[in-house]
């Protein structure tokens, strides 16, 4: 993993294995605080659906990074303890932004022409075995913890079912145990058709309007121009990386890793403290398939934290009213260190 652009920016430089084929894959990381001599307080942050690896600090534009409120010195996540690491997914949203580094259908193909359809279907379980070399690149053992919100909970919640060895401490914020009936039935259905329609503005169009809601439409656009918010986004963003994340996270349901009691038995005996929590009003993940989720894990003997909470900004809430869960968040860190991880788990000789 070689650095690339300012302190702190690092990229992947990877042949992957997606969906049976070799792709050669570069994804672009950064990272905040120092990794200690121990190399055990690295903590993975996983971005949401259309976000970046600029998860804190500032952006180009002097705008705060989309957790900023969360990560930094004397925050729930606190980059004076801490390594924070955040890398970007395969097929990012933002790729059209030059600092953005990612792989999908709208970077080149070996061949220089773009991938487009020839980009494999890639899944959830293909991002995780990426992040796993983001591990070993940075030369630790596991992480401290695996943390993030909406799309980067499902990828929280991967790390907990697939190599809960490697992450005793996992966040999953506005996130649910598989992708549901409003992903499943309503989202990508409709993404899909007005993608076809409207293009890059309609699909924008419509994640902002399951993000926020109606209420959180009112509330940030009522003084302020959506169209004018929109374009601004459409700058930097990539129609089939869009389409591409979309149809990934339909991929995501911790059943087809392992039973729930299987799961349970495992986080039980490995120590795991897992925190959710979720947005009482979220189109995208209801609380309720979360909530049901813990209940059964928490009858199980697993140490896992569940908190819900409203916001004025829907689903959104997870990136705009931190505030609501950066307690939980400091306290899930804050545990005691589990048992070593097995050996040769580094090497990648987990479950999987």
């Amino acid at each position: 993993m070689g650095s690339a652009g300012p302190p702190g920016t690092l990229v992947l430089d990877v042949t992957a294995t997606l969906a049976g084929q070799a792709v050669p894959v570069r994804l672009g990381a950064q990272t905040w605080g120092t990794l200690n001599s121990a190399r055990d307080n690295a903590v993975l942050v996983c971005h949401h659906y259309t976000g970046t690896m600029r998860a804190a600090g500032l952006n180009p534009d002097g705008t705060p990074g989309w957790w900023d409120d969360v990560i930094g010195p004397g925050k729930a996540v606190d980059t004076g303890r801490y390594l924070v690491v955040c890398a970007n997914t395969l097929s990012n949203v933002q790729a059209l932004d030059p600092a953005v580094v990612t792989t999908g259908p709208a970077t080149p193909h070996p061949d220089g022409q773009p991938w487009g359809g020839r980009f494999p279907a890639w899944t959830l379980g293909d991002l995780h075995a990426l992040q796993l070399d983001v591990m070993r690149a940075l030369d630790v053992t596991r992480w401290h913890a695996v943390i993030g919100p909406s799309f980067g909970g499902m990828q929280a919640l991967q790390w907990a079912a697939r190599t809960p060895e490697l992450a005793p401490r996992v966040a999953a914020i506005a996130a649910s145990p598989a992708a549901g009936p409003a992903l499943q039935g309503a989202f990508a259905p409709l993404l899909r058709d007005v993608a076809a329609s409207g293009g890059l503005e309609g699909a924008l169009r419509l994640i902002s309007l399951f993000g926020f809601g109606a209420d959180g439409l009112a509330r940030n656009f009522t003084a302020t121009d959506f169209g004018a918010y929109l374009r601004s986004r459409m700058g930097v963003a990539s129609l089939p990386h869009v389409l591409d994340i979309g149809r990934a996270v339909l991929t995501h349901d911790l059943a087809q890793v392992g039973a729930a009691d299987e799961l349970y038995r495992r986080w039980r005996a490995g120590g795991l403290h897992l925190l959710t929590a979720n947005v009482t009003v979220d189109q995208f993940f209801p609380a309720a398939e979360m909530r049901a989720f813990a209940e059964a894990s928490r009858a199980a003997g697993v140490a896992h934290t569940h908190v819900e909470f409203p916001s004025p900004n829907g689903h959104l809430g997870c990136i705009m009213d931190t505030h609501a869960f950066a307690a939980p968040l400091r306290a899930l860190l804050a545990t005691p260190q589990p048992r070593a991880a097995p050996a040769g788990v580094g090497s990648g000789e987990a479950h999987d």
